[in-house]
Order: structure tokens, then C-alpha cells, then sequence
């Protein structure tokens, strides 16, 4: 009995001392299973899955195209690895490669540029780098856009942040169209049942809200 009682008691502590998630973290093989088989189909229902993990949005009049802002779980982020993998990796391969230490959570949002918000800004008088009084925008701009993440009531930073541009290649060059970015953080770094995520463009431009019912997603 007293044995029972002292492991009850130890039980408790490390539920008190660790916050339950609103996902799964770490997968279990299954999970891992599970989302190897997801990423690797082909039809739409992949595309489903992913539509329950994003948050699209119109077009602004004016400004910078923030296109959609996605919450993605250690499963979701297992299921993206699935898919990205060529032929031949199997099942077994995902379980042997998955790192339950290596869990993270990712918050990811894409910006469009636009006519008001280009692939170039005004510059000074024209120099031998500018064509016609205009200066091509840094392929880093995305830096400029400022983000608060909230978990619940509780703000939270990202461990990472990494910005990916996006360009439109053609015979005559390339031209910056947007960016990708993507901030990481530690797999238990949510706890509440919502996280909320707004984007602040630059210049005054109108922010982007997104709020997600992460109890609700694997």
C-alpha cells in the first residue's frame, strides 16, 4: 500500500511539475505511423488536413499581402516531413528517424507583395545601383514585420526565426514576389486550448489576426 501510495504521489508531481499540452508531445510510434501515411497520400485529403492548421485571408486595399498564417504541431510538422521524403522512405524509416528530443512547434505565415507594396521602393536620386529613381527591396524585408504570439493569456518568443523570399524567375531575371517565414518553438511551449498570432506590417499598414483552437488539432 505504501508503495502504491508513494508512486501515486510521484505521478502527481510530475503532472503538476510538467503542464498537459493542448497536443500530442512526444508522438508515440503510432502517431508517428499515423502521419507517415498522411504525408504520403496523394489525393486531398492531405490538402484537408493542412486547411485545418491555416488561417487564409482577403487581400488588403493597400500594403502587403499577408496570404494566410498556419499553426503547425510536432504531428503536423511529422506529416510535412512525410511528404517532402522521395520514394522509397517507408514507415519504418519514420519511426527510426523521428526524435521525440527534436519536437517543435511552428508558426508559419507568408507574405505576398503588391502594386502598393513592390518588388521595389523609392530611392534617392538615382544612382549606378537604382534604375529610374527606384531600388530593388532587400531579399530580407520580411524583418521588418513585427509578430506577438500569445498561448492562451501568456505571451511567448519564438526559439527561432527564419525567413525564406520567394521570387518570380524568368530568361530576363528574377524578381522578389514574398517571403516565408517560420518561427519555432520548443514542442511544450503551448499549454492553454487557443494561441493567438498577429502580424504587424511595416508603415502603418493594418495587422493580421489569426487565433487558433489548438485543443482541436492533433
Amino acid at each position: 500500500m505504501r508503495t502504491r501510495r508513494g508512486l501515486s504521489l510521484l505521478i502527481a508531481a510530475l503532472l503538476l511539475a510538467e503542464p498537459a499540452l493542448a497536443y500530442q508531445s512526444p508522438l508515440s510510434d503510432t502517431a508517428v505511423r499515423d502521419a507517415y501515411f498522411l504525408g504520403r497520400r496523394q489525393d486531398g485529403s492531405l490538402a484537408d488536413f493542412f486547411a485545418l492548421y491555416s488561417q487564409f485571408f482577403p487581400q488588403p486595399d493597400s500594403g502587403p499581402y499577408i496570404r494566410v498564417v498556419s499553426f503547425y504541431t510536432p504531428f503536423a510538422e511529422e506529416v510535412i516531413r512525410s511528404s517532402q521524403r522521395p520514394a522509397g522512405y517507408s514507415a519504418q524509416d519514420a519511426e527510426q528517424s523521428h526524435n521525440p528530443e527534436a519536437e517543435v512547434v511552428t508558426i508559419r505565415y507568408e507574405i505576398v507583395l503588391t502594386g502598393s507594396y513592390g518588388p521595389f521602393i523609392v530611392s534617392p536620386p538615382p544612382t549606378r545601383h537604382s534604375t529610374n529613381g527606384l531600388t530593388p527591396r532587400p531579399s530580407d524585408f520580411w524583418r521588418d514585420f513585427e509578430f506577438e504570439i500569445f498561448d492562451g493569456k501568456r505571451r511567448v518568443q519564438p526559439a527561432g526565426v527564419a525567413g525564406d523570399p520567394q521570387y518570380n524567375c524568368s530568361d530576363f531575371g528574377c524578381t522578389l514576389t514574398g517571403a516565408k517565414i517560420t518561427l519555432t518553438f520548443p514542442a511544450n511551449a503551448f499549454t492553454s486550448d487557443t494561441a493567438e498570432v498577429t502580424i504587424y506590417p511595416p508603415e502603418d499598414y493594418d495587422p493580421v489576426h489569426a487565433e487558433f483552437a489548438i485543443d482541436s488539432l492533433r
